[in-house]
């Protein structure tokens, strides 16, 4: 077989075709190093590549994590200073990142582009055994201290550094604070015990040296896995990994491996806290319970545990799930509820939030007496099956509109493959169903998971992590006398070397590396045409219905699409919940618990949103519309299509006290997201003003509707305001029901007739009536804003009327985005600015230009860059590179593949908008005709700091440093 044939520096092992994937699984190792590869062959032209290597922290100090980041700020044969952002930009790729696990460290790119892919591999290979690892470097990434004014010795020193600032918003979160203090105490003694992203607290006890000895000691080809996905050769692959890595390296025999943890004897129960900066308190607790389960590369005990998992906890008619939504001790079930998988050891999770800390034992005793009772009565065989149907649709489906295919699988078998299992069998899961299908015919296989799991299993933890409103505070005091110490131990050279450290680091950000000695791809490279899917002639169907024929794997994907009748602003802000309730609610004679298990035995899930958008040729008119949409196996199609059917005709708005649940739970989340998306919130708020479709947007699921669905959670409180509430969702529903509609289907062109035939069978037209289509209110208005909330960091946003699509200009508002990120902001805002994030770009829908940065220690500094960045391009002279790369951006981000069934549904809902392929391709052609006249010119025309609107998402203290012009609004 062709998997065989590797090259003579290699020894091939084995290999597994997986026909439920359709790829073909290999592994290799190096023979002088011991280096593991992992290729899965595949006929996808969009190739993946991945390297990592088993790292763990011994402590909290964030070496794992700053060594990820300085490895990239050059290497020995691209000796410039910023090879990995650099190369983003000079690349077609589909994907470039690197990740800091628990236990392992990752490199990964995808692209469609052979010379590319070849480019990017010789530069990660040198960046990860061969890193330069400049003291400087480590400077501006990991952390230093400096001067507030950086020369003048006599202020005050503040602590700066990229993965210091990214730490402190990580920590921001409660979520993050009570996974990281839950392993804490779940893993008393191995590397999962410590914060391997590094605790801010701990970060400025890391030296260079520490960081130089990591490197040396796990960065090791014997220390490391390759994985690849793809249609390359692998003797090609093994050529590149060899020439340029490997044969350098001889076999290290240490061995770097996670041990297995020492047993509880007892359960374990504590008290935490976490820094909430308000006012009001109450219900603001999190309660967690975790088990240390075995070891997660033993592949009947993983895939056991999934299915255990799922029957407990995967939707509401779930047992333990249906507690946790139930009970009065809490308003939502935990984000953490479910099974981590890829730690050595894997854990089971479930908790509360919205409780107090004096519930802690009733809520220990909540989920010991149901798994009690699940293991003395039993689980319905039905609900047993449809675990298991899940698992195999999962198993089943083409993914890859977030992240690509290829790079999903890979991360599947990652832990497996870090911890020395066995990857193909994490991938080919389809023996390990079928044991598992005769293991559950026996009544009582899953009561006695749950007692040897978890009844059973003395290693659990339960954890209390409660809010304290001065946690912050005292921290703050803690680093400024800690601050304070330092300088005052410092001699006057030392003083002076801080000084000349940060001068020395400014240069270097400053510097203009050659950045010709990187391999690059030109626009000669970029394909003429884009390649989108082309939806079939149809001769049969209900009315407004299209039909996409792509490899599915044996899925169908179904969607209704109504148009959105006229509403005002409180049935407007309803729409997030209606959309949630529609499909979580009961339907017909099925109360929500029973839907929830009917969608699970047949169904791969429902969903519904709804999507706005403003005219490719004004902003003001907009286009609304609600989708519902549904995927299933190819054998249940019609099962879903008669579902889809009955739940737009039959949803159920009589089940108060779940509406009054998905009230808590929805506010929860929305609550919990502003801290990990704050740059989108703040650059929603910036535009709310702007357009439409942004004003509704920012009322809907921006920060405005986080403060609605909060007021809305309070008042639902009152058995009258409920009752209220279901009847508006109900009247909303029966004119969201009478909407004109259209249909959209994806599968594979065997099953096309069938779908259509279904289709006819059980969808019918609704009685023909006068429709009047919803009409937002004009509004171009701009706003100067502080959203204050509990966080160590900063979110700023600027944005600025421009133009749509439909104009001559929007193709240079496009490319300037990126050509401003990658010359201006990167440099100003996150090197020097020490935020984790920064960037620019044109929004052809609201007609606006924004700039946004991310976790970020400034919020005037960075505002002023946004300006900054103007007079900077405004100075450039002749940047033909520059431009190209600009355009290389662009383009790569249009031509990014998703999964056969998200590029059909891509073509079909931009052409419902306006944006035909026709249409797309002409802007494409506009893309790669823009100059750098055009681009200064759009810039002159549009982006005048006069016209700009701005919001910031920031803490109280911060709020009080900054001008009264400034609008403040409490989350």
């Amino acid at each position: 077989m062709q998997a065989e044939q590797c090259h003579s520096a290699f020894r091939f092992i084995g290999n597994k075709v997986v026909d439920a994937l359709n790829v073909e699984v290999a592994e290799y190792e190096h023979k002088a190093t011991g280096a593991r590869h992992y290729h899965l062959a595949s006929e996808h032209d969009e190739n993946v590549f991945l390297v990592a290597f088993r790292t763990v922290p011994e402590d909290s100090r964030g070496v794992a994590h700053i060594l990820e980041h300085t490895a990239l700020c050059g290497s020995e044969r691209f000796p410039v200073r910023d090879p990995f952002f650099m190369m983003t930009r000079r690349s077609l790729n589909t994907f470039m990142n690197a990740f800091t696990s628990s236990d392992w460290t990752a490199y990964p790119f995808a692209s469609q582009n052979r010379k590319d892919y070849f480019n990017l591999l010789d530069v990660y290979l040198d960046a990860t055994f061969f890193s330069r690892l400049d003291p400087l470097d480590f400077a501006q990434e990991g952390h230093r201290v400096e001067f507030a004014e950086a020369d003048n010795p006599e202020s005050d020193l503040v602590f700066k550094g990229v993965v210091y600032n990214e730490m402190k918003g990580a920590m921001s979160s409660p979520v993050s604070t009570l996974w990281q203090t839950l392993t804490k105490h779940l893993f008393p003694t191995t590397t999962y015990h410590f914060n391997s992203g590094g605790d801010p607290e701990c970060i400025p006890d890391l030296t260079y040296e520490d960081l130089l000895e990591f490197y040396r000691s796990h960065y090791h080809p014997s220390n490391a896995v390759f994985m690849t996905f793809g249609d390359i050769p692998v003797e090609e692959l093994h050529q590149r990994f060899e020439d340029n890595a490997l044969s350098r390296f001889e076999r290290r025999d240490e061995v770097i491996e996670v041990t297995d943890e020492k047993r509880y004897f007892a359960p374990v129960r504590v008290e935490e806290a976490y820094a909430l900066s308000q006012e009001d308190l109450s219900s603001s607790t999190h309660h967690v319970m975790g088990w240390l389960l075995p070891r997660s590369i033993d592949l009947d005990e993983l895939m056991q545990a999934h299915l255990l998992s799922r029957v407990l906890l995967d939707n509401s008619s779930s047992p333990l799930r249906a507690a946790l939504e139930s009970t009065d001790l809490g308003s939502a079930p935990s984000p953490l509820c479910g099974l981590e998988d890829s730690n050595r050891e894997m854990s089971f999770l479930c908790g509360l939030e919205g409780s107090e800390p004096e519930h802690a034992a009733a809520f220990e005793q909540l989920v010991m007496d149901t798994l009690a009772r699940v293991a003395e009565e039993g689980v319905p065989m039905d609900m047993v099956e449809a675990q298991l149907h899940q698992l195999e649709l999962a198993q089943r489906e083409i993914t890859g509109d977030g992240y690509p295919f290829g790079l999903q699988l890979i991360l599947a078998a990652m832990p497996a493959a870090i911890h020395r299992g066995n990857p193909i069998g994490v991938l080919d899961i389809d023996p390990a169903l079928e044991k598992l299908r005769e293991l559950i015919k026996d009544p009582d296989f899953i009561p006695g998971l749950i007692r040897r799991q978890l009844l059973d299993n003395p290693h659990r933890v339960r954890l209390t992590l409660r809010p304290d409103a001065e946690l912050s505070n005292r921290r703050d005091a803690a680093e400024t006398a800690q601050l304070e110490q330092i300088k005052q131990r410092l001699s006057e050279a030392e003083k002076q070397a801080v000084v000349e450290r940060a001068a020395a680091l400014e240069a270097r950000q400053e510097q203009v590396d050659d950045d010709s000695i990187l391999p690059c791809v030109t626009l000669e490279d970029v394909p003429s045409e884009l390649n989108l899917p082309t939806a079939a002639e149809l001769s049969q169907g209900p009315a407004n219905t299209t039909l996409f024929n792509a490899g599915t794997n044996g899925l169908v994907y179904q969607q209704v699409i109504l148009d959105l009748p006229q509403l005002d602003e409180d049935e407007q802000a309803l729409l997030p919940l209606y959309t949630y309730c529609l499909t979580e609610l009961g339907c017909a004679e099925r109360d929500y618990r029973e839907n929830q298990a009917y969608q699970s035995q047949v169904t791969g899930g429902l969903h519904a949103y709804t999507s706005l958008r403003g005219s490719v040729g004004d902003e003001q008119s907009v286009s609304a519309y609600l989708v519902m949409s549904g995927k299933a196996l190819t054998v249940n199609s019609e099962k879903l299509t008669a579902l889809m059917a009955e739940t737009l005709d039959k949803a159920r708005f009589d089940e108060q006290a779940r509406i009054r649940e998905i009230v808590a739970q929805q506010r929860a989340r929305r609550e919990q997201s502003i801290t990990g998306s704050g740059h989108a919130f703040a650059m929603m708020a910036a535009v709310s003003e702007l357009a439409p479709v942004a004003q509704f947007s920012h009322r809907t699921r921006g920060l405005e509707g986080v403060r609605r669905i909060k007021a809305l959670d309070k008042q639902v409180q009152e058995p009258e305001a409920l009752q209220v509430l279901a009847a508006k969702l109900a009247s909303l529903h029966e004119r969201i029901r009478q909407a004109p509609r259209r249909f959209l289907l994806v599968g594979e062109e065997e099953h096309q007739d069938a779908m259509l035939q279904q289709m006819e069978q059980y969808w019918q037209a609704p009685a023909a009536q006068d429709f009047a289509p919803l009409a937002l209110p004009s509004t171009r208005k701009t706003v100067k804003q502080l959203w204050l909330t509990s966080t160590q960091v900063n979110f700023c946003a600027s944005a600025f009327p421009t133009v749509t699509s439909g104009h001559p200009d929007a193709a240079a508002l496009t490319v300037l985005g990126d050509f401003l990120r990658n010359g201006y902001l990167h440099r100003a805002i996150r090197e020097q600015g020490g935020a984790y994030g920064a960037g620019a770009g044109q929004d052809n829908g609201d007609g606006v230009f924004r700039f946004f940065s991310y976790r970020d220690p400034r919020v005037e500094g960075t505002l002023d860059d946004f300006n900054k960045a103007v007079d900077w391009l405004l100075g450039c002279e002749d940047e033909p590179q520059r431009l190209q790369e600009a355009i290389l951006g662009v383009v790569s981000s249009m031509d990014k593949p998703g999964s056969p069934a998200g590029e059909a549904k891509s073509t079909y809902h931009s052409s419902l908008f306006g944006r035909t392929p026709e249409v797309r391709q002409a802007f494409r052609q506009q893309i790669l005709a823009v100059s750098l006249e055009d681009l200064k010119r759009v810039a002159r025309t549009y982006l005048k700091p006069e016209l700009a609107s701005v919001a910031v998402v920031t803490s109280q203290k911060t709020a009080e440093t900054l001008p009264a012009a400034f609008e403040r609004i409490e989350i």
